[in-house]
């Protein structure tokens, strides 16, 4: 069986309904006519075969980025001069012996049980990809933004660019090279910094840039600052906020009339409180001294009038 016909498949699934290699194994193929219009058996869809196909594709990698961002070019006219770096992971069961790069890390997926690798990812405001590295899973997140910018250049040709990036990315090291070579950047500010420029953020007025965005701006060292004000993202946080203790309250109240010894008491009450994240300081709580069994007598809770969300 020809693999362009298994990369067609995978191809026309990933357009149509995307899922994983052995979802398309395992359900989607037979649930649609590609046996026909690729003129073939199951055997185009069998497990090992699509995974062994994308083996053969990723040593063409590159070139098959850039001739997608030819097309796009062509059908979409996309522009380039603004590209969005993040990366995220993904993990794996069992001891992966044959994949060197999957190693134990800061897991996002909060699975620090499990190996796992980094996905580093270069879209444009379209979500459309350029280019994209497999990275071992130890690797530091502030290590990779240097290696993925050269050889965007190297792939596409030097151009003037602005970067946007998530605050723990880059370096104050890295920021600096970006400013020495002329390379534009938007990056979330940390917050010990933001705050040695406060008394001069107050004495400025806000400006509207919409109906809900309000934005200060400081220029400093060659740095433009700029502190936004979202009454849209204020309304969601808090509405997120409420929908946290909400939870927490109910499941407080599960939790008072299931009586248990105080120490599975605490443990459960110690998921709840992780699971509720800031929301939980919103809830005053007495509990049962050490050696005491729970009851409704010495175990209450009270939701205080303090806010967990910050304006």
């Amino acid at each position: 069986m020809a693999y362009s016909k298994v990369l067609k498949l995978l191809a026309v699934n990933r357009l149509i309904k995307p899922g994983a290699e052995f979802y398309v194994h395992h359900h989607w193929f037979d649930q649609t006519a590609m046996d026909f219009l690729l003129d073939g058996d199951f055997q185009i869809a069998e497990k090992n075969r699509l995974y062994r196909c994308l083996d053969r594709v990723l040593p063409h990698k590159d070139d098959l980025c850039r001739h997608l961002k030819k097309q796009w070019e062509t059908m979409f006219k996309l522009q380039y001069d603004v590209l969005l770096y993040d990366l995220t992971s993904t993990y794996f069961e069992g001891l992966c012996k044959r994949n060197p790069k999957a190693r134990f890390g800061h897991s996002k997926d909060r699975r620090g049980d499990c190996r796992q690798v980094l996905v580093a990812l270069v879209v444009t405001p379209e979500s459309f990809p350029i280019n994209y590295e497999i990275l071992a899973g130890n690797t530091s997140e502030k290590t990779t933004l240097a290696d993925l910018m050269a050889k965007t250049e190297k792939m596409y040709g030097p151009a003037r660019r602005v970067w946007l990036m998530d605050r723990g990315i880059p370096t104050e090291q890295s920021l600096a090279a970006m400013r020495e070579s002329g390379i534009d950047y938007l990056v979330g500010t940390p917050r010990k910094l933001l705050d040695e420029f406060q008394g001069e953020l107050i004495d400025k007025d806000w400006q509207q840039v919409n109906k809900s965005v309000y934005v200060k701006h400081l220029e400093k060292e060659g740095e433009c600052y700029v502190l936004a004000l979202s009454k849209s993202r204020m309304a969601k946080e808090r509405a997120i906020s409420k929908r946290k203790l909400r939870r927490y309250l109910d499941s407080l109240a599960k939790l008072q009339k299931n009586y248990r010894d105080r120490d599975r008491f605490m443990k459960r009450l110690g998921v709840l409180q992780h699971e509720a994240g800031s929301s939980r300081h919103c809830v005053d709580l007495q509990l049962p001294a050490q050696g005491k069994r729970v009851s409704k007598n010495n175990f209450n809770f009270n939701a205080s009038v303090k806010s967990s969300v910050r304006p």
